[in-house]
């Protein structure tokens, strides 16, 4: 007996990626690396990538960003390979999609569709969804016309406005009125965040931030040892804001942070996406310290790194303290180990070099947060009267007493602790 499976599932799109960087700029001696990411990019949008072309501009052409040229050399390119799709590795303007996507007659999408695309795709929370549904519909707003192409036949001047005209502003309409609701919702879930974190403000708290897929889930998970944290080797594993608490091996509750994993940076990020994820990103502005991790086994990892600091600033946190965490040292020989050392100790002082896969690979970083947690809060001498029960266990459960003993003169209690200052004023103990 024999039976046929069939394969119900979509089949993968061929798509050819396309790089024109500038001729003045840097992105030519890094095109490989950069069309490679966007290769991986593809690969988690789930197309398949058949073919590559390139081209070095002294500037976009503002119809079509690549030379005539190039566009007839794409399109032979794709009819050979049998491709569906060209994928640009910079953002096309809505002129520039539609004239290519004319010239080719196949579907052309940038870098920031496809970034949006897979956001979409791997949006699991409804804050997520929101976020990334208005990414989208901001992002489509001006390409509309774009969309419609197969209207054109209706169009006219005045008097001859046929149902393309009426569909596209019935669409600008509805889709204004979407993101106006959207960023409603957006604003109610951002003040629903800052309660949350009103209630944990007297904790210590550091927010990992990072290039995609720089392993900051890994260290999450390593860090807080919870099975519950999703890691995939795939760009934009994570796109919801993640908090655990982790033990830092101290005592008392100086011995415990609230460390947040938060969604991944890339080069060209769309401003859409980041404007979008501003509330879930705010979990970093909220942050004591910022660690910033970065694959140290990664040959671009110095783009990445100044890809990062970029975005930081967008946000306005570009002033946070920021701990360079170096991880996946174990890909590193014991050369490359020993020489990025030694150069960062120069560079970067202070950096942490870490691995999540090997056993105790993640203490230098423990106790790197260790420091910064009691740099943070100081040692406050402070007197309470001997029956102050009720202020000294909190002094006990919230900071870290070093020493406590009586004041024989004045009879008080002497309590030397560390403490966060909205702690030491919520007690009525600031001087």
């Amino acid at each position: 007996m024999s039976r046929e499976i069939i394969d119900l599932s979509p089949p993968q799109e061929r798509a050819i990626l396309v790089g024109a960087p500038l001729k003045r700029g840097t992105g030519k001696l890094l095109v490989t690396e950069h069309l490679e990411e966007l290769g991986r990019l593809a690969d988690t949008a789930g197309a398949l990538v058949v073919g590559e072309l390139t081209q070095q501009v002294d500037r976009p052409d503002s119809a079509t960003y690549i030379g005539s040229g190039k566009i007839e050399e794409l399109k032979a390119l794709m009819e050979r390979l049998d491709a569906s799709v060209v994928i640009f590795d910079d953002e096309l303007t809505p002129a520039q999609g539609k004239n290519i996507e004319t010239a080719l007659t196949k579907r052309v999408i940038d870098r920031a569709e496809l970034i949006l695309d897979i956001f979409a795709v791997r949006a699991r929370s409804a804050e997520a969804k929101m976020q990334v549904e208005l990414a989208q519909l901001e992002y489509s707003l001006p390409r509309l016309t774009r969309m419609w192409t197969h209207l054109e036949k209706f169009r006219g001047g005045i008097g001859v406005r046929g149902p393309g005209e009426t569909q596209l502003e019935t669409d600008r309409r509805l889709i204004g009125h979407r993101i106006k609701l959207l960023k409603a919702r957006m604003l109610e879930v951002s003040k629903s965040r800052e309660v949350q974190r009103k209630q944990r403000r007297n904790q210590f708290r550091a927010a990992l931030v990072g290039y995609t897929n720089a392993g900051k889930s890994s260290v999450l998970k390593g860090m807080s040892k919870g099975a519950d944290v999703f890691i995939e080797d795939r760009l934009f594993a994570t796109l919801d804001p993640l908090t655990r608490e982790v033990d830092l091996g101290g005592t008392g509750a100086q011995a415990q942070i609230l460390l947040t994993d938060t969604v991944g940076f890339i080069r060209k990020l769309p401003h859409h996406l980041v404007a979008s994820f501003r509330a879930t990103l705010e979990e970093t502005r909220e942050a004591d310290l910022l660690l910033h991790v970065i694959d140290a086994s990664h040959a671009t990892w110095e783009e990445q790194r100044l890809v990062v600091d970029e975005v930081l600033g967008e946000l306005g946190v570009h002033d946070k303290p920021v701990l360079h965490v170096f991880n996946k040292i174990d890909n590193l020989s014991p050369g490359e180990d020993a020489a990025l050392r030694e150069r960062m100790g120069n560079l970067l002082p202070g950096s942490v070099f870490v691995s999540a896969v090997r056993p105790g690979g993640l203490e230098p970083l423990r106790g790197a947060l260790l420091e910064a947690r009691r740099a943070a809060r100081p040692i406050t001498e402070v007197r309470l009267s001997p029956s102050d029960g009720k202020r000294l266990a909190e002094l006990h459960r919230n900071g870290e007493v070093v020493e406590q003993g009586m004041d024989d003169a004045t009879g008080e209690l002497v309590v030397r602790v560390r403490a966060s200052g909205e702690l030491l004023a919520r007690l009525g103990l600031l001087a």
